[in-house]
């Protein structure tokens, strides 16, 4: 298991423990955030499930796509710090990553 924290967007963090499979979308989706719609399901064509990942984890991430970019650049929240959730697949090398659930459009 690995430990993703989410803070909300009252500002308040959340704690997930998941299995080092999937994306974040799926894991903070099945711990019952409700915050995060994902309505597209997790196929990359919607930016419901935008997110910001804490700075010092970016780097540990893997490019983002074109598709994610194009994506992104319709939220009036993003920041370089954004990413679609759904595209970041969960490894034990994820293990205490932090993300603050983007504000909706």
């Amino acid at each position: 298991m690995i430990k993703i924290f989410a803070k909300l967007r009252d500002g308040s963090t959340t704690a997930i423990s998941t299995k080092p499979d999937g994306s974040l979308m799926e894991a903070i989706r099945d711990s019952g955030i409700d915050e995060l719609l994902a309505l597209c399901g997790g196929c990359c064509s919607c930016a419901t499930c935008h997110v910001h990942v804490d700075e010092s984890w970016l780097s540990r991430l893997p490019d983002m796509s074109e598709d994610e970019d194009d994506l992104l650049e319709s939220s009036e929240h993003r920041d370089n710090q954004s990413r679609l959730s759904c595209q970041i697949l969960l490894t034990d090398d994820l293990d205490g990553l932090k993300v603050t659930i983007a504000q909706a459009d």
